[in-house]
Parts: structure tokens; sequence; C-alpha cells
């Protein structure tokens, strides 16, 4: 028969193996795009899936950001020194539906 202290000890093994995993993966980061002089600054960047992107307008014009592909998703224009967000889940293509020469990628690290 097993012990009471060697059972308890054997729960926490188990649930520390488990939470291994989870700790590996981290947790999602955010990362800046900036958005000056009508460029998406860094225009091409790679992140992890569930990670967030957070785009700032530095420039005194309106953006938005939009799917380049089909135009999935969109944020709705934004001025100076606002911002917008997504939580990237793929591979993206986007642009800046107002000014169509401005694009940008994001590539999920696998």
């Amino acid at each position: 028969m097993i012990s009471l202290k060697t059972k308890r000890l054997l729960q926490f093994v188990f649930v520390l193996g488990i939470g291994i995993p989870a700790i590996a993966q981290g947790t999602p980061k955010k990362y800046k795009v900036e958005i000056r002089k009508m460029k998406f600054i860094p225009a091409n960047i790679s992140v992890k899936k569930g990670d967030t992107i957070v785009w700032i307008n530095k420039d005194f014009y309106p953006h938005d950001v939009t799917d380049e592909k089909n135009r999935a998703w969109s944020s709705k224009q934004f001025g100076q020194n606002e911002t917008w967000s997504k939580v990237i889940t793929k591979d993206e293509d986007y642009f800046c539906d107002l000014h169509k020469t401005m694009k940008g990628t994001i590539r999920v690290n696998k």
C-alpha cells in the first residue's frame, strides 16, 4: 500500500509534468508595428500563433489595416496616435485600404 506522503508526491509530480508543456509554450506576446511616413514599420514580421500585433498610427493621416487576399478582416480607420490590434492565428498579407501601396506581411513561426 502506498503511503499518503508518497501519493501526494506522485500527485505533485504528475501535475507538474502536465504543466510543463504549457510553460514551454509561453504566454502570448505583443508586437508593435508603427505606421510612419506612409509605411508599416516593420513591413514584415514573424510571430507565434496566438501573439498579438498592435498597429500604432504615428502618421498625420488616417490609416486602416485590411486583409489583402479577400478582405476577411479590416480595422476601422484610425488616426494619429491611435492603435488597433489583432491576435494572429495564421500567415497574413495586409495593406492599408486608404493607401493601397502600403503593405505588410505576418508570418507565423511553426
